[in-house]
């Protein structure tokens, strides 16, 4: 398949992989931003096609995952609630509140249903004007234009019972608080591909410069990360700071004007909590006054809620890149897929999850297409 079968090619990948440990001289530290580049760097053993020079460490990047407990507990409140149906993402239904989660909620009667866009939920509420649509509107920038598009329809369709619980997160801030933070480890950063899709890497050039670090929009196959690895030590041995391009088959430095547009219609920009790590200052998306209307958050007063998480739980400091997620005493014992304690076990794109099923310090697997 184009785009996809040579970019897990094992010739380029062993080419990648000598050129990195050819030019590496001295440890660096590389954070992938992606939660889905974690995953593919442990399902095909990257780590283990690297020099022992390079430490990738992993990121917040899953909005699953910073999605704050209080708000997974705003979701339940207004899930509970009759005459709502509440729709979501299927991979937000497991993640755990304080106490329950909403897939328990849905067991236990409560209307809640997978959608697979929000567009979906527009359709529903729709079909049931003497009931109240909820859409759980999670994500970073690259859900976040569909999900400002569906309230735009809805209010072009005159629907009153339809509504976003709204949790959208931003990348820019987020690289911003990780790398002014004291115990930051980050020498260089592989950014999200699907992000600057939309959003182009602009944002990214005083980041760079600023923090004196090398960025590389980087894609999601092992040539992509191995590339991206290449380009971040390149700069860091040359003592080079930019940011590069990976992804250029599908990342242009603009970005999409068109999803930018309606998310400049819809949103305005505010400081925003994120699971394990705290408020980051303007770094969410919230509705504009023209759409309040559809602002599920004040149509069921559900005020402020402040949760505190389990004990036992270090997502933050996994998501901060500060410990990696088999250095939690709970990982695979007290926390597992089935019975997570907090939410990098449940995503599909959480570093949990990836450890958990891909397993630490694995080399190439027998599901993978790549072989050494």
């Amino acid at each position: 398949m184009k785009f996809v079968d040579e970019y897990r090619d094992i010739k380029s990948v062993k080419v990648l992989s000598k050129q990195i440990e050819e030019i590496v001289t001295r440890p660096w530290s590389i954070m992938e931003i992606c939660g889905g580049q974690t995953h593919t760097i442990l399902k095909y053993g990257i780590e283990e096609l690297l020099p022992k020079q390079i430490t990738l460490l992993h990121g917040p990047g899953c909005p699953v995952c910073v999605t704050p407990l209080e708000q997974i507990d705003k979701a339940i409140a207004i899930a509970s609630r009759s005459g709502v149906i509440f729709t979501s993402f299927g991979d937000m239904l497991r993640v755990p509140g304080s106490k329950d989660d909403l897939l328990s909620m849905k067991a236990n009667g409560s209307d809640v249903r997978m959608v697979y866009s929000p567009l979906d939920a527009v359709k529903i509420a729709e079909e049931n004007k003497d009931k109240k649509v909820v859409f759980f509107a999670v994500g970073f920038e690259t859900t976040a234009p569909v999900n400002a598009i569906s309230v735009v329809e809805a209010k072009r369709r005159g629907l009153k019972n339809f509504s976003i619980l709204c949790s959208h997160v931003l990348v820019p801030p987020a690289i911003e608080a990780l790398l002014s933070s004291e115990d930051c480890m980050i020498q260089g950063f592989l950014a999200a591909g699907h992000v600057c899709t939309v959003m182009g890497y602009e944002q990214y050039i005083p980041l760079a410069e600023k923090y004196r670090t090398p960025i590389v929009v980087t894609g999601f196959e092992p040539v992509d990360i191995l590339q991206g690895i290449l380009m971040s030590v390149k700069q860091l041995e040359e003592g080079r700071f930019e940011v590069e391009n990976q992804y250029n088959r599908v990342v242009t430095k603009s970005g999409n004007q068109s999803a930018k547009k309606v998310l400049d219609t819809v949103f305005d920009t505010i400081d925003r909590k994120w699971r394990g790590i705290g408020t980051i200052p303007k770094s969410g998306y919230a509705l504009k006054k023209s759409f309040q209307d559809f602002d599920s958050e004040k149509i069921f007063d559900v005020g402020t809620i402040e949760q505190n998480e389990s004990p036992l739980c270090i997502a933050g400091e996994v998501l901060k890149g500060t410990k990696k997620p088999n250095e939690c005493s709970a990982f695979g014992v007290l926390c597992k897929p089935e019975i997570p304690l907090g939410a990098p076990m449940v995503s599909t794109e959480g570093a949990c999850a990836a450890y958990f099923h891909y397993g630490k310090n694995k080399s190439l697997n027998a599901n993978s297409e790549i072989r050494v």
